[in-house]
């Protein structure tokens, strides 16, 4: 699949985007790289301001974010408003926190006087999934940004929109140009970019063959990664359990962000003695449930 919106409900493709070229590529990380040397060198106090304006941003604008979300995800209306909010509620925790999290922490030794200093890396590639199209990326953002990086966002092919929303968020913030940029380029663009030695560092959520292919590329080069992958959580009911309870738990944990979650529940283990009645109570939940509008 091109990057492109393609309605979940209904398959029609409504806008469809070209890749990058490696010229373009290559203007991004040099802008990127321009922009890490100006921008590490910024006081706190100035990175905050921009996070706090981005927070505000995102309430004042979520239920315009919250349509984008939805016409590209699918999620619920009302979950995709959270979801922004909720973004909003990450960028002030780093811009309230970020001084105290990053400052000297004295260490012991024979010099006089040593202390562990945390330095930004530069530019940090990050390869974020679809089912939280803003959380996921925001989540790396906000601390990444604040201790001084510049970020790349290489974003699932599917939500082309809401990536380009996000980098617009902050630039409207009044981040410099080029501390935080979208990618629109393929999964085979990926070695190019994390390849590159202006490339410090990355992070990507999604599959564990997707996370192998990332770790195993920047570990050729010896990059840092940070790495979210799949799971397949279990829901366990004993004989012990309030069926009632479990199984109105059971439909929203597996339905949590129309199920595209890795918290979803996903495997139901169930005692034998009450595995039939638990199974049927199950069932007529989820063929009366009604989702949305």
């Amino acid at each position: 699949m091109g990057i492109a919106t393609i309605n979940p409900a209904t398959g029609e493709l409504l806008k469809a985007f070209e890749p990058l070229t490696d010229a373009e590529i290559e203007n991004s990380l040099s802008l990127a790289q321009k922009a890490f040397e100006q921008y590490r060198r910024l006081p706190y106090e100035q990175k905050a301001n921009w996070m706090q304006n981005a927070a505000n941003i995102l309430e004042q604008d979520a239920e315009k974010f919250a349509k984008l979300m939805t016409l590209e995800m699918g999620k619920t209306l009302k979950s995709a408003i959270a979801e922004a909010k909720k973004c909003a509620v990450v960028c002030r925790y780093y811009a309230e926190n970020a001084p105290q999290f990053l400052a000297n922490v004295p260490a012991e030794s024979g010099a006089s006087e040593s202390y562990v200093r945390y330095e930004p890396l530069g530019i940090i590639l990050a390869v974020m999934p679809w089912n939280f199209p803003f959380w996921q990326v925001f989540r790396f953002a906000a601390p990444a940004l604040m201790a001084g990086n510049v970020g790349l966002l290489k974003h699932a092919s599917n939500v082309p929109q809401c990536a380009l929303a996000i980098a617009d968020i902050f630039t409207q913030a009044g981040f410099p140009e080029g501390v935080f940029q979208t990618l629109l380029i393929g999964s085979g663009q990926v070695a190019q970019v994390i390849s590159d030695d202006r490339v410090k560092a990355g992070t990507l959520t999604g599959s564990e063959p997707a996370g192998m292919s990332f770790a195993s590329l920047a570990g050729k080069h010896i990059k840092k990664t940070v790495l979210e992958l799949g799971g397949s959580d279990p829901f366990v009911v004993l004989e012990s359990a309030d069926l009632e309870a479990a199984v109105e738990t059971a439909v929203t944990a597996r339905l949590l962000n129309n199920g595209q979650s890795c918290i979803a529940a996903k495997r139901f283990i169930l005692a034998s003695a009450i595995a039939d009645e638990f199974e049927q109570r199950l069932v007529e939940k989820f063929q009366a449930l009604k989702v949305g509008d």
